[in-house]
């Protein structure tokens, strides 16, 4: 028995919910046999994401780092931070973001360059960001030794929820919310303390 073909809505949603990376519209096209635009996509992806909304869902399809993925929305950041922030510590120390954030900015960039901007050496973070995906080799730099020169990937997008290097906040914004990080750091052992002296003084 010849089964109806299934809305090619229904097609790209079911593509996209089901991939654990951003869907390209290449490959959506390939999956699906539809020979889609990007702005009829974008029509699709639209009238989804609408009905998303009247139905009172928390998630929405976003273009991110080349292609779709489902990502929820953003009333709900502080809530999912207590998950999501845990993960992404066991996954990058802060001496390796370092170093990717200074890849992010200042690509293409060498080790030296790196070097000379942390003051360390990078080869073990750099080692493990190529390992991870975040990172690839760009090229080699015109100066004397002709030093391999390191970028981002899609997936070091996907990871941050950007769409393009356009989207990276600007320093001033890092700034602050490195200030802001410290600050709940900074109160939460205080909380922590004032507690461990209220059981003292009890004791």
């Amino acid at each position: 028995m010849h089964e109806p073909e299934l809305p090619l809505s229904q097609q790209i949603e079911a593509v996209i919910f089901a991939s654990e990376e951003a869907v390209t519209l290449s490959s959506i096209r390939q999956i699906t046999g539809a020979e889609i635009s990007l702005s009829q996509l974008d029509l699709l992806i639209s009238a989804l994401n609408d009905g998303y909304a009247a139905s009172g869902l928390t998630f929405r399809i976003h273009r991110i780092a080349g292609g779709y993925r489902f990502l929820t929305e953003p009333r709900f950041c502080e809530l999912l931070k207590r998950i999501q922030a845990p993960k992404v510590r066991r996954k990058l120390s802060n001496s390796i973001l370092e170093v990717l954030s200074v890849i992010a900015y200042k690509q293409p960039v060498t080790k030296g360059e790196i070097q000379q901007l942390r003051g360390t050496a990078p080869d073990y973070a750099v080692d493990r960001l190529l390992e991870r995906g975040f990172i690839t080799v760009y090229g080699r730099a015109d100066s004397p030794g002709r030093p391999l020169q390191y970028g981002t990937t899609d997936d070091f997008l996907d990871l941050f929820g950007l769409h393009s290097l356009r989207d990276l906040p600007k320093l001033r914004e890092i700034r602050e919310i490195l200030q802001e990080h410290e600050e709940q750091e900074y109160l939460a052992g205080k909380a922590d303390n004032d507690c461990r002296d209220s059981i003292n003084n009890d004791e």
